[in-house]
């Protein structure tokens, strides 16, 4: 008899705990908002759900939206939910809808349609939610501009850890199964030589920001980066390969200034590709061909480039010779 009384006493009080952290999440969750629309946000969803009893505490936002006039930036989506240990909000686990989900930057609109996607997050105790690890992934995945196919993929898994305390992240991502749409799509339906997806196509850097990824990443701006170090990024379609590492520094205006080991195989091959999709205006084409030519004769190898490119002040250099600009890196 003493057992049970002191069993129904411990589930009376886990009973408890378990709906005032409850109540404290939704609370939490609608301040937000709240204070989001303070700022000028456009801050909306219909309701919040929470479910889980008695393990988890699972929250799901239903219709979110949110726009930031300051950027720019809007995201949208049928729900969102957030799932965690009753013991632990720390360890949250997001989960998307399979339906789209809608991202704008002014007047560019993309819609991402990904089956199982989900994002488990590690937090730092403390009101800041310092990020100190994230590991997304999704099973089949689609991003379009209206009714045009820009990328899919079978799969996707983007890794980015915190490395002890600091502002220093490592970030991992690869992606099974990636095909390119558009221009690149009907070329690789013209081009029997270029398969519709890609071989490999992988990412590993550790990058320094100027600040560490906390709620304020959302809140008032993204952290942007200054150092990479470019452990590896690899590219295979076909007989085409491109393979970069080395170490870059970006400036308050995004400019990149550093310098990269490059491995290119069919380098004409990538130059076509470049020209046919307009990354690569026709009026330069033949300057960057005997540009490339001469080094790829230099090293014996004819249709494989190995060599460095330099970057300083956003303008690329190979050896004495300046090839193009670097796209500057702004995180919005």
């Amino acid at each position: 008899m003493r057992l049970l009384k002191w069993l129904s006493l411990g589930a009376a009080v886990w009973i408890i705990y378990w709906a005032l952290a409850a109540w404290g999440l939704r609370s939490g969750l609608e301040a937000w908002f709240t204070e989001q629309q303070r700022q000028g946000w456009q801050a909306e969803y219909a309701a919040l759900d929470t479910s889980g009893f008695p393990l988890r505490h699972a929250t799901r936002i239903r219709h979110p939206l949110l726009a930031d006039p300051g950027t720019g930036a809007a995201w949208s989506a049928d729900w969102v939910e957030f799932d965690s240990p009753a013991l632990w909000p720390g360890a949250q686990r997001l989960r998307f809808p399979a339906t789209p989900q809608h991202f704008s930057f002014y007047d560019q609109s993309r819609r991402l349609v990904a089956r199982e996607m989900q994002a488990q997050m590690q937090l730092a105790p403390g009101l800041a939610l310092t990020l100190e690890h994230l590991e997304l992934t999704a099973g089949p995945w689609q991003l379009l501009q209206e009714a045009d196919l820009l990328w899919q993929a079978e799969d996707l898994n983007l890794v980015m850890r915190r490395y002890d305390q600091s502002d220093r992240y490592l970030l991992q991502a690869a992606a099974q199964g990636f095909a390119p749409g558009g221009v690149f799509r009907r070329m690789g339906q013209l081009d029997e030589a270029l398969p519709a997806r890609f071989d490999t196509l992988e990412l590993q850097a550790d990058v320094t920001f100027d600040t560490a990824w906390d709620r304020r990443a959302i809140e008032l701006r993204r952290p942007q980066p200054r150092l990479i170090d470019l452990q590896l990024a690899d590219a295979q379609w076909g007989e085409m390969r491109f393979r970069a590492t080395g170490a870059l520094q970006v400036d308050e205006q995004g400019r990149l200034s550093g310098e990269l080991a490059l491995q290119v195989k069919n380098w004409r091959n990538i130059l076509d590709v470049a020209e046919r999709s307009s990354l690569l205006p026709p009026s330069s084409r033949m300057a960057v061909e005997r540009v490339l030519n001469l080094f790829a004769r230099d090293s014996g190898q004819g249709d494989k480039l190995d060599t460095r490119l330099r970057i300083q002040d956003g303008q690329v250099w190979i050896g004495p010779l300046p090839v193009g600009t670097a796209p500057r890196l702004v995180l919005r």
